[in-house]
């Protein structure tokens, strides 16, 4: 049989581009080409070589196979494809692909692929091969055709050989579960067609333990159309990834979304359908989807709503069961939970309990003594040790190994009250940075706030912002109160017999004063972090960096503080800087000095807010929570009423329909508060605390200071 050589018309990188893909998405595409050419059947089968390696993959379909004439155009051209969006097979199915790509994705999973087509022709049928390898993509080689043997079918075998390394016969049970995740809604939807792996037909039906359908709201596109939403979830009876895929309008998956989700053991699939997907994948932008933001909001929408799904069918079943124990009166609490720690306590031993009940299936028909007796003993466990815990869990009730680890894990190392503290803490930091991103970088707040009495009597209260081991212990005073302290911390003896003499003037009082002392090799390492805050509308340049620079420099020419040889670092802070700042900054760093144990560095706002929240995010997603930014500014407004006065208006008019505003607008900027903190009691790292080694504001009246 002769062959005919062909260039596909598109460069290397692009074609290697897109055969990149994952084994079971690269094999689900040409399922999915089969099902596109109107097959009722395909045939996913594996062969392996006397070694016992996998030898070649074999995709075969019934489908209307390819018409000889048009194989040339349609493997030359990628773009242009016959499948566009809302078309219909001969049959009138759903088509799946665009722009011919799905064919490449064979080389995912092998060198070689060949394809075996046959198709009706005139009265009968005809045969011819296609052959592509991965070292010569760009090159098709596509024999003559000729006569089909007799009894033949119409159909396409495609024969993938020289499988890469690593790729398994695609037989496994979680390789069946992703794929019946795929098909899901299409073979629901088509029930004369199948999809065999292996032996094994995929049956999505018998799969499926429920399904959920649910409308959220409509989304825009750029020219204002809006587009319906619909979401269904299907969960299933065994083990699965937790997908989330973007599908086209009649819900077939087009792409799958890289989200975690945390809710607990179910196992489902979640599948986002709209016209607006369909239109994205017509226009080529779906692999992009994830970047425009009305996709990103979309997407944060079907998250939520799959999580309270989920938190509502796990509240279900809890309640029912507990509602059965407490007629039972085996339920191990008396009355309603008062405090905040009971209803969390009791929280937490609902899920323990539950899913104990869950996986002991005798639990339910044991004499009420028994039960009234091991859930005392969880109820014990929970709230005095984690290892009882795991040791009832393990020997008394005999759950499994992965079940008690994964209960346990909830109370391990630290008490249910530490969790509830660290949680709030975690809560109320995040709340802070949100109202005050809005106090310093809103146009009508950053220009009432004012520096001393306002903003510096906040950070005081807060020094955890510019970093974990810093603790509050001076306020209010100058340098030569700052070099007293530095000789406390030493502890040496040492008399201050002179005050500090400051570079350009009589007295010098720098705005904060964080300190560390930590023991090491040395006997004492210590390290200072002095802070210079300008008000909101203050923009860092020339003048503002001399101040700081004379700071440095009064302490760096008074050789008492060299003693216990102390790095110092002095930070400059505001919400932007001019043009001298800038040239002063060393490669764009924000640091405009650095010598010895000393460097000088300008920061903006949104930097350290940035770099708190980095250092919180772990913790945000654990606790599932988003500051709010209304309910931040009033946490502010409540527990830092008396700072903020005129600052954060109140929006409700007054009975001429006006907002009140406090008209106070004294610039106190000119006034200095000085913080020394030690790092000697990490616990009052500054939630509005004072370290244990810390005393309350005093004015210095040092005359050198």
């Amino acid at each position: 049989m002769a062959a005919h050589s062909y260039s596909v018309e598109v460069q290397n990188d692009f074609l290697e581009k897109i055969t990149r893909a994952k084994p079971i998405q690269a094999l689900a595409e040409l399922i999915w080409n089969s099902l596109d050419a109107d097959a009722t059947t395909v045939d996913v089968t594996t062969s392996s070589n006397p070694l016992g390696g996998l030898e070649k993959i074999v995709v075969s379909d019934n489908g209307t196979g390819m018409n000889f004439g048009e194989a040339p155009e349609l493997f030359q051209k990628l773009g242009g494809s016959w499948k566009r969006p809302g078309a219909t097979t001969g049959e009138g199915r759903f088509l799946h692909g665009r722009d011919g790509r799905g064919r490449f994705k064979a080389f995912a999973l092998g060198q070689v692929a060949k394809w075996h087509v046959t198709y009706k022709k005139d009265q009968g049928l005809s045969t011819y091969t296609i052959t592509m390898t991965m070292d010569k993509i760009r090159q098709v080689v596509i024999s003559d055709e000729e006569a089909a043997i007799e009894g033949a079918r119409t159909g396409v075998t495609l024969t993938v050989f020289e499988p890469h390394t690593g790729i398994q016969a695609p037989i496994t049970d979680p390789t069946l579960q992703e794929l019946t995740e795929i098909f899901a809604l299409y073979l629901s939807s088509y029930r004369k067609v199948s999809i065999i792996v292996a032996t094994r037909t995929i049956d999505p039906e018998r799969a499926i333990a429920s399904r959920k359908t649910m409308h959220l709201a409509d989304i825009s596109d750029e020219d204002n159309t809006k587009h319906p939403v619909k979401l269904e979830i299907i969960e299933w009876n065994s083990a699965t990834n937790r997908a989330l895929y973007l599908c086209n309008d009649q819900g077939y998956p087009l792409a799958q979304v890289d989200r975690r989700f945390h809710v607990g053991s179910y196992q489902f699939s979640a599948y986002l359908q709209s016209p607006y997907i369909t239109k994205l994948q017509g226009e080529g932008l779906l692999e992009l989807a994830e970047m425009r933001p009305e996709v990103v909001a979309l997407l944060d929408t079907a998250y939520q709503s799959i999580k309270n799904h989920f938190r509502s069918r796990a509240a279900d079943e809890s309640r029912s069961v507990v509602a059965e124990w407490k007629q039972e009166n085996v339920y191990p609490y008396d009355g309603d939970a008062e405090t905040h720690v009971e209803k969390v306590e009791r929280q937490v031993f609902d899920i323990v309990a539950v899913n104990v009940a869950h996986y002991m299936p005798d639990f339910a028909t044991s004499p009420t003594k028994n039960k009234a007796f091991n859930l005392r003993l969880l109820r014990h466990a929970i709230e005095k040790s984690p290892e009882d815990l795991q040791l009832i869990m393990g020997e008394v009730l005999n759950l499994p190994k992965r079940k008690q680890e994964e209960l346990a894990s909830l109370l391990r190392d630290i008490s249910l009250s530490s969790i509830i503290g660290a949680a709030k803490i975690v809560a109320d930091r995040l709340k802070f940075l949100t109202g005050l991103e809005s106090l310093l970088l809103d146009l009508d707040t950053k220009k009432r706030l004012k520096e001393r009495s306002q903003l510096h009597r906040i950070l005081a209260q807060n020094c955890w912002l510019f970093g974990e081991e810093y603790n509050l212990s001076v306020n209010d005073q100058g340098l030569t109160a700052v070099l007293r302290k530095h000789c406390e911390i030493l502890d040496d003896g040492t008399v201050i017999d002179e005050p500090v003499k400051h570079v350009s003037k009589e007295r010098g009082i720098v705005d904060l004063v964080l300190s560390r002392k930590i023991q090491r090799y040395r006997a004492n390492d210590i390290a200072y972090l002095v802070i210079e805050l300008k008000a909101p509308k203050v923009k860092i340049d020339k003048k503002e960096i001399v101040q700081i620079e004379e700071y440095a420099l009064s302490i760096m020419q008074d050789e008492r503080f060299r003693g216990g040889d102390p790095s110092w670092a002095y930070w400059l802070i505001s919400d932007d800087y001019g043009d001298y700042a800038k040239f002063r900054m060393i490669n764009g760093s924000g640091k405009i000095y650095d010598q010895g144990k000393s460097s000088i560095w300008i920061k903006a706002w949104g930097e350290i807010i940035d770099e708190n929240r980095a250092r919180l995010q772990f913790f945000q997603e654990r606790l599932e929570y988003e500051a709010d930014k209304g309910d931040s500014l009033a946490f502010l407004q409540e527990r830092y009423a008396d700072f903020l006065k005129g600052v954060i208006i109140d929006e409700t008019p007054d009975e001429s329909g006006v907002a009140a505003e406090n008209t106070d607008d004294t610039d106190d900027s000119s006034s200095k508060i000085t913080t020394t903190i030690e790092d000697l009691d990490v616990s009052a790292s500054g939630d509005g605390t004072t370290s244990k080694t810390g005393t309350p504001a005093t004015t210095d009246t040092d005359t050198g200071g």
